[in-house]
């Protein structure tokens, strides 16, 4: 699985995150998805985390330099503080 990058921004597919396409466009666009992207130091420099979050779950997506996903975490957000890992 690769994301692709356009000088220092990462394009990611909806469906890379097994994510309902037409839901997370409309969940960007209305501003219910922060997201985040951290370039990585030290032993992980030449890396990329990126982040995405709704108020009901998270997907980060590890990445090397050139875009390919090296690792996903999914987890399910729950209102009172606990989380539970999504099926991968």
């Amino acid at each position: 699985m690769e994301i692709e990058l356009r000088g220092d921004q990462p394009i990611v597919d909806a469906a890379l995150m097994d994510l309902d396409v037409i839901g997370f466009q409309v969940l960007m666009q209305s501003g219910c998805i922060r997201t985040g992207v951290e370039r990585g130091t030290g032993a992980d420099a030449g890396k990329l985390r990126l982040t995405f979050q709704s108020p009901d779950w998270r997907v980060r997506l590890t990445c090397s330099g050139d875009g390919t996903v090296l690792r996903t975490t999914r987890l399910r957000l729950a209102r009172d503080g606990a989380h539970a890992a999504l099926a991968e």
